[in-house]
């Protein structure tokens, strides 16, 4: 969310909001962390807006001293909240998913995927293709200009521009989340006239170069069918997957221990 191109379209029409609407259609809840659920007793705790962020940046500093301190506490306790409220709406649910384009920079995400990983908990994980056209066409433009040419090598090695063709995630990720949990796009495509995403985003451009060879939201549909099942690399073969823990609350007979009210 930090380093995203537009933090206000990302918000108003990203992934996010179509994701979650393919959810509720399923009678899914789901905590997006552009639109927190409301604390009960604490009014607007870690609601994060806009300005927010910018606005604990400019008090950012690596001064030393009482003064530099006394900042570099403040800003950590102004963006306590939106933490902790994250890491709880991970805690209380029952899956996760990250889109973690190789490009961009995130250090919250990671956090709550292993946190997810360490409860069990499945994390579906979105790796799409990573590639520059514009990159292409600025070197073919100066392909008569030497120095433009040297300059754009500096500007690939600083920066550092990287393309990852095949969307191979980060090697970390793979114990992490698990070889049948990750995704090289969303398959909008084919639910747009469904749920009446008449409006293009960056996304559509990028699975339109890039159809998705296994994307997000056919599994999800399927996943609110049946249960996925996961590779067992020592029985080499397909078996259930038991992170996938999702409780049934219509079960009609009573079996076990279960709450009745928790009020009078």
């Amino acid at each position: 969310m930090d380093f995203v191109a537009s933090r206000a379209a990302e918000k108003q029409s990203g992934w996010r909001n179509r994701v979650s609407q393919f959810l509720q259609g399923m009678g899914v809840t789901v905590f997006d962390p552009w639109f927190k659920p409301d604390v009960r007793g604490l009014h607007e705790y870690g609601r994060e807006d806009l300005k927010s962020g910018e606005r604990i940046r400019r008090r950012w500093t690596y001064a030393g001293g009482k003064r530099g301190a006394q900042a570099r506490a403040w800003c950590a306790r102004q963006f306590w909240e939106t933490l902790h409220i994250d890491l709880r709406m991970v805690d209380t649910s029952d899956f996760s998913i990250s889109y973690c384009p190789t490009n961009i920079y995130s250090v919250g995400t990671p956090h709550e995927i292993i946190l997810a990983t360490m409860q069990h908990k499945p994390v579906l994980f979105v790796s799409p293709p990573i590639q520059f056209p514009a990159l292409h066409e600025l070197r073919a433009h100066l392909a008569d200009d030497p120095a433009g040419l040297a300059l754009l090598a500096r500007l690939e090695q600083e920066i550092p521009i990287k393309e990852n063709p095949r969307g191979i995630p980060s090697l970390w990720y793979l114990p992490l989340v698990g070889g049948e949990n990750f995704f090289d796009g969303f398959g909008f495509a084919a639910y747009r006239k469904r749920f009446g995403w008449n409006v293009d985003i960056p996304i559509d451009h990028h699975e339109r170069r890039f159809p998705p060879q296994r994307p997000l939201l056919p599994f999800l549909e399927r996943l609110n069918r049946r249960l996925p099942r996961k590779w067992d690399g020592k029985l080499d073969r397909f078996v259930p997957d038991d992170d996938w823990l999702l409780w049934d609350f219509r079960a009609q007979t009573v079996r076990g221990k279960h709450i009745e009210s928790v009020r009078k």
